[in-house]
């Protein structure tokens, strides 16, 4: 039996000035091919050879295409349990890149050579059942078109293409290749390593390019990563020259110095149009392997591409596949007329007798590996890779129907077995098999993993070496923020860069900045601003700076927090220290006075305006005195408590004690008054109960204040920077200012009787010195409170003990030094005659 496996169309377009060499070149004549009994034949149409302008050009990077295809055969061939007693063959058609050639070499297949005689073959019996096409989706689709009335079986070995997943438009097509749905999570974790933000992108109009846009787009917004310029490139599905040309300004100007491309063959072939004549440096190109600039060495534009990075499907390497192209030799296949070409053009061979078929004068031991340029890769390409699992694929795919033919028709021998390429569809539909290097294939759309990705390093050095090292990987399916694997040490970057390129919109801000975004501008250009008060930033490009904690407070640099320590209104500082001095100078001075008027005590001066009241006064200033020292040291729950409510109670009893003296001043005088009746007020000591009962109130208010929210302990960890502050907190400020108040109505009380009788006629009378002090008293306090509600911490605490010893020493000086001047320095003047004296002198004056 004789099948025929039919054409790989396998194309690109170099120039719209081309026409295609075949067999008939060089002499040669075309001739039909002729094959063995039972073989099975693969035709490969490849763009192997162009002419343009009379110049010869041999595309040798398809040819590795090929070698796949009949490696592949081989392989099959000489493996017993895959198509038994079966052989496959091969065949090769030159094809060039347009929709003429293409139908042309189509119609050549299906009727023969020079026979376009559509539904008639020449060929003789051929059973053709499948066709193999590539690398171009536009080809695929051409080609798709016209085999679709025959209902073949297509299997495309480029890229996965959106433009050929209509099932309804292409239902006879099949895709080999994986799909690229995480490559655009790949470029960006790629991105994401280098920390490049600031990238442009171009791409080739259609659904490829809205698509790669839209997901690039989608996953550069997740990870923060803006796009200075999207270039869209039209190509004719005809001509595949552009319509408009791409300004290399922008290209050039961009502060972007990543540029990431997408688009296949077809796409680079318009770009290098756009670009030509144009060297670009200092760009690091990102780009896929449909995008191969290997096959265009010779465009002057390349040199801008040495350093790129490309992400290519991951795939195993073939057990044997190099040793295979080490043997490769037009003596061991001398049928392959391409073969013998590429001997001709690149080991200086001649043909004998103008026959293209025999070579004279060739290279001794000359093979593959010894190509000039070293333009020949052996590595296995990711087309070649879809070339041998499309070749395998079929294979299985005829073993399953024939072992089912065999199956439903026992007594039939398998050569005898007819069936028609569209009865292969179901066998092709669901095929899953493991091939040679032990992956899994699969043709089931559905089925379909996503790729793995190598990323490899493009080199471009003098002397036409240009070598792809593979740099990386890219696993979609590998555990979060371990998909990618790089070594950057390998990495050649593009011309002009000596150490790893940054492509950003704005420089990094460091620790202690924010980033803010003036309006308008997109998130990666930027502006950096220092971190608020007491907050930080201890990371690179924050949004926002963090807040310290209550016991933290940030560094000067807003990179670090740092731990506070207590702090506290304590003897070992300079402010407690001078308080404290301050009130114990103060405490001893009124013991001394008190000590003097005890001495002094049968003087008139001391006997004058109630001598009990005096001593009760100065025994509570001396108290007053002492009461700064519950507000300096570490608090504690005592002091806490003592502090306002002692301070409040001792000053209630120096106001009422003064406002009793003035009252007492103000009764003795009407009691001296004719017709007074008045002088048992005096005689009964009536005044001296004015001080029990202001301080029986004060008492009162006191004890309801620390029955209901007494003070406590607190801490204050705003107030100071690097300090928390441990204080007393009044519990109840209500209350504090109640206490506050009352003590304030008794000096304004106090005050006001003492200045109405500053005037009356005595010659002890203190009125004049109460009216002085009460005016100090309330000066003090009044002054007070603004200043204590504007102070934060223990300056706070300070204020308030300054208050209490200023107002204690106004009335301990405006009261009594006056006295103790005439007690110490004016004896004669504390007697009955002084007194006498000083009374005559008044009245006669």
């Amino acid at each position: 039996m004789m099948l025929f496996l039919p054409f790989m169309f396998l194309v690109l377009q170099y120039s719209s000035y081309v026409y295609s060499l075949d067999r008939s070149y060089c002499g040669a004549k075309t001739k039909p091919s002729v094959y063995k009994d039972g073989e099975m034949v693969i035709a490969a149409f490849l763009p192997l050879f162009t002419i343009v302008l009379d110049s010869f050009i041999f595309f040798f990077h398809f040819f590795i295409i090929v070698l796949a295809m009949v490696f592949a055969i081989e392989e099959i061939n000489q493996n017993p349990h895959l198509l038994p007693n079966v052989s496959l063959g091969y065949d090769i058609y030159n094809v060039l890149y347009n929709e003429w050639w293409t139908l042309d070499r189509c119609i050549t297949w299906l009727s023969g050579p020079k026979k376009y005689i559509p539904n008639y073959s020449c060929r003789g019996e051929v059973k053709s059942v499948a066709v193999l096409t590539g690398v171009s989706w536009i080809i695929s689709s051409h080609i798709a078109t016209l085999l679709e009335l025959y209902k073949y079986p297509q299997l495309t070995i480029g890229s996965f293409d959106l433009n050929l997943n209509n099932h309804d438009q292409f239902p006879d097509l099949y895709q080999m290749a994986s799909k690229d749905t995480s490559l655009s999570c790949g470029i960006v974790s790629l991105l994401n390593y280098f920390h490049w933000n600031w990238v442009g992108l171009i791409v080739s109009e259609g659904q490829k390019g809205v698509q790669i846009i839209s997901d690039l787009g989608a996953e550069m917004d997740r990870n923060r990563i803006c796009i200075d310029f999207v270039e869209m490139l039209p190509v004719s599905k005809v001509s595949f020259l552009a319509s408009r040309k791409l300004n290399p300004t922008r290209l050039l100007k961009s502060s972007a110095n990543v540029i990431i491309t997408y688009g296949d063959s077809d796409f680079l072939r318009g770009f290098l149009f756009y670009l030509k004549h144009t060297l670009v440096t200092m760009k690091v190109w990102i780009m896929t392997s449909e995008w191969d600039i290997t096959l265009h060495s010779k465009h002057f534009i390349l040199q801008s591409f040495h350093g790129s990075l490309i992400f290519s499907h991951h795939h195993k390497e073939i057990s044997g596949f190099k040793n295979f192209t080490r043997t490769v030799h037009p003596s061991k296949y001398p049928e392959d007329f391409y073969l013998t070409r590429f001997w001709f053009y690149f080991f200086n061979c001649s043909f004998a007798d103008d026959d293209c078929t025999t070579l004279e004068n060739c290279a001794p031991n000359a093979s593959l590996h010894e190509s000039p340029r070293n333009a020949f890769d052996m590595v296995m390409t990711e087309y070649a890779y879809n070339t041998y699992n499309a070749v395998y694929a079929v294979a299985h795919s005829l073993h399953e129907m024939l072992l089912h033919q065999t199956e439903v028709n026992p007594i039939r021998k398998a050569e005898e077995l007819i069936f028609s390429a569209w009865q292969l569809h179901p066998f092709l539909k669901n095929m899953q098999f493991t091939n040679p290097a032990g992956e899994q294939v699969n043709l089931d759309e559905k089925m379909k993993l996503n790729a793995d990705y190598d990323i490899l390093n493009y080199w471009n050095f003098p002397e036409g070496l240009e070598l792809k090292v593979k740099v990386g990987q890219f696993s979609p399916y590998g555990p979060f923020g371990q998909q990618l694997s790089l070594s950057e040490d390998m990495i050649e970057w593009a011309t002009g860069i000596t150490e790893t390129p940054q492509s950003v919109c704005s420089e990094s801000c460091g620790p202690g900045f924010r980033k803010s975004l003036p309006e308008g501008n997109v998130a990666c250009c930027f502006v950096c601003t220092p971190c608020p008060e007491n907050e930080i930033s201890n990371e690179m490009d924050v949004d926002r700076c963090v807040k310290c904690l209550d016991h933290q407070y940030a560094n000067t640099e807003g990179s670090h927090c740092l731990q506070k320590s207590m702090t506290f209104l304590d003897y070992d500082d300079p402010l407690g220290i001078g308080l404290s001095c301050t009130a114990l100078c103060f405490s001893a001075l009124s013991a001394l006075v008190l000590g003097i008027f005890v001495k002094k005590r049968n003087t008139p001066i001391v006997k004058a305006n109630n001598r009990t009241l005096s001593y009760i006064l100065l025994i509570t200033l001396n108290f007053c005195f002492l009461c700064p020292f519950l507000f300096i040291g570490h608090p504690n729950t005592a002091t806490c408590i003592l502090q306002q409510t002692t301070f409040g109670v001792l000053f209630t009893v120096a106001v009422s004690t003064i406002l009793a003296k003035t009252i007492t001043v103000v009764l003795a005088y009407k009691v001296t008054a004719p017709g007074r009746r008045i002088r048992w007020l005096l005689v009964t000591r009536a005044p001296n109960f004015i001080v029990p009962i202001c301080t029986l109130i004060q008492i009162i208010l006191c004890g309801v204040w620390l029955g209901n929210s007494p003070p406590f302990i607190d801490t204050d960890a705003h107030s100071e920077h690097e300090h928390i502050i441990v204080l007393c907190n009044k519990g109840s400020v209500t209350a504090f200012y109640c206490m506050l108040g009352y003590l304030g109505a008794l000096a304004l009380g106090s005050f006001t009787v003492a200045f109405l009788a500053r005037n009356l006629p005595d010659a002890f009378n203190e009125a004049k010195f109460l009216t002085f002090s009460m005016l100090v008293f309330c000066s003090v306090w009044v002054t007070f409170l603004p200043v204590y509600h504007s102070t934060k911490g223990k300056v706070m605490v300070a204020v308030e003990v300054f208050s209490i010893l200023a107002s204690s020493a106004g009335l301990l000086g405006c009261i009594f030094a006056p006295k103790c001047y005439i007690i110490l320095l004016r004896p004669q003047r504390n007697s009955i005659q002084g007194l006498k004296d000083k009374i005559h002198y008044r009245y006669k004056a």
